[in-house]
């Protein structure tokens, strides 16, 4: 019987407190309601916990550009009227707001992802999970759709220092324009993603026709899907792509975006699966036995997303869970049935047979045009990037968090948020 995949899992329970604004639909605090469940079914027993470190400027600058990446650092609600101009430059507003601790909230999650990129590149583990990360449509010099910094990109980037070739997979309701768009003209990394297509549909982009360009012609993957997918649409037309793709490419690692806004009821998706529909896609890339990084990303329905993210840890650990949600502190946010997992609803699905037939046979054509996987010669392996010492109060992110300061961690009181009991069920 073959030996259990070693999982390590990433967490700070800061990245849960920072606060978006009273209005806005992004809630970090959803984090903190994945981890709690996750503990409540004593998940993490069987997986090794670690605090991220926080990136560094330097590392957040191996895709942003440097001045961008200073604007962030600069940047405060307090001092926001002084930078009008770099605010419009830079894309930072209404759907991009400067709040406190921003800077350090993208550097916990854009290090959680990097910290697992390199613990997967030196065998420490054979899948590495971020929730927090996931944030795939900032660009390099631009905020967008909620995010500052693109995580994915520079976990990707860690991993191609020892991964001839990387696949990417995105199966968020929103296109995964910004990794689409750093890895476009690359054969080195593949990118497919599964989204809501449609003028008036943030971001707008990903048109079935977009297939890459130059050397990255025909390795970008888009799969543009109509309201109302359901599990049996979605998962068919996911596990024929995927598969093909993976037999053409060879990919040398994964790297999964599990954005939760595709799940039915979600308050700014317009699909229809359920939890066990959206989790069969987890449990089909784990098949391939690949390095493999998984992450977060969308998802705005907040006890929606964390009854995902822990059902899909579950899958990662092959274990099963029962769907009485035990006692933990956001017990209240489960009611009134307390179960974990989410049906589909009772959406008009626009997908037609013959359309998803089409869609499904433009790439399976697209594919072909690869032959076989792209012949990368191998340069020597750059160095991992230099990370200054750490301060002593600074914890190693290679050491193990002990049970106490685990604990000690994420039971803050000050997770919680006046104006965040705004009523995320509608």
């Amino acid at each position: 019987m073959p030996s259990k995949d070693r999982i390590a899992y990433f967490y700070d329970g800061d990245v849960g407190n920072v606060y978006f604004g009273p209005n806005h639909p992004m809630k970090p605090h959803r984090l903190c309601m994945t981890h709690h469940l996750i503990l409540s079914y004593d998940l993490h027993k069987k997986m090794e916990i670690y605090r991220p470190h926080k990136a560094y400027p330097t590392e957040l600058a191996q895709f942003h550009s440097p001045d961008y990446v200073e604007f962030l650092y600069r940047i405060t609600p307090d001092t926001q009227h002084l930078f009008s101009s770099s605010l419009l430059r830079y894309k930072l507003g209404e759907d991009c707001p400067v709040f406190d601790d921003m800077f350090e909230f993208c550097q916990i999650y854009a290090g959680g992802t990097i910290d697992a990129a390199h613990r997967l590149n030196n065998r420490q583990c054979d899948i590495a999970i971020n929730w927090a990360g996931g944030l795939h449509h900032a660009k390099k010099c631009e905020a967008s759709g909620f995010c500052y910094i693109n995580d994915l990109v520079l976990g990707i980037l860690e991993l191609l220092k020892y991964h001839v070739r990387v696949l990417y997979i995105d199966i968020d309701v929103h296109h995964g324009d910004g990794v689409e768009e750093a890895f476009y003209f690359t054969d080195r990394v593949m990118t497919v993603s599964f989204h809501k297509y449609g003028d008036k549909f943030f971001p707008g982009t990903g048109d079935v026709k977009d297939i890459g360009d130059r050397e990255g012609k025909h390795y970008s993957v888009n799969v543009p899907l109509k309201d109302g997918i359901d599990d049996s649409g979605f998962t068919r037309l996911f596990k024929c792509i995927i598969s093909k793709t993976v037999e053409m490419y060879r990919p040398a690692a994964i790297v999964l975006q599990c954005g939760a806004d595709s799940l039915a009821g979600d308050r700014l998706g317009c699909f229809n699966l359920s939890i066990d529909g959206h989790s069969e896609c987890v449990k089909f890339v784990k098949s391939f036995n690949l390095p493999l990084l998984v992450t977060g990303g969308g998802g705005y329905t907040k006890e929606n997303v964390a009854r995902c993210w822990t059902v899909e840890t579950s899958i990662l650990l092959d274990t099963q869970l029962p769907n009485k949600i035990p006692d933990n502190e956001y017990i209240s946010y489960f009611a009134p049935d307390y179960s974990l997992k989410l049906q589909s609803g009772s959406m008009e699905n626009y997908n037609s047979k013959s359309y998803l037939s089409s869609i499904k046979v433009q790439i399976l054509e697209s594919l072909r045009h690869l032959q076989h996987a792209p012949g990368v010669q191998m340069h020597e392996v750059p160095p991992d990037f230099y990370l200054p010492d750490f301060n002593e109060d600074e914890q190693n992110p290679d050491e193990r968090v002990s049970q106490r300061s685990q604990d000690k961690q994420i039971q803050r009181d000050d997770e919680y948020y006046g104006g965040d009991d705004d009523n995320d069920n509608d």
